[in-house]
């Protein structure tokens, strides 16, 4: 069955960077296009980005857009979201999702906490 892990979570100061790590595993990782998403404490969940499965095409929410880079390694079975000049508005359970183009994030893994405060 579909697996996914993140790792990378952490607290950091505003400014700081953070580079997410999300393992994948039980399916054809190549053949499928991934997506970050997260929920903020008290608040639903939100898109953040999505790459296509060759990872030739990204695109980003306006809240990270310039600030976030999403990228993966079909070799490795790995997907990543490189995170720079965080804000204490970027704190949130970060996951990654299968893209299945309908908003439903159900296929997503355990999540990692990203902190951003002083």
């Amino acid at each position: 069955q579909v697996q996914l892990v993140e790792s990378g979570g952490g607290l950091v100061q505003p400014g700081g960077s953070l580079r997410l790590s999300c393992a994948a595993s039980g399916f054809t990782f190549s053949r499928s296009p991934m997506s970050w998403v997260r929920q903020a404490p008290g608040k639903g969940l939100e898109w953040v980005s999505v790459i296509t499965a060759g990872g030739g095409s990204t695109s980003y929410a306006d809240s990270v857009k310039g600030r976030f880079t999403i990228s993966r390694d079909n070799a490795k079975n790995t997907l990543y979201l490189q995170m720079n000049s965080l804000k204490p508005e970027d704190t949130a359970v970060y996951y990654c999702a299968l893209e299945q183009g309908t908003g439903d994030y159900s296929h997503r893994g355990q999540g990692a906490q990203v902190t951003v405060s002083s």
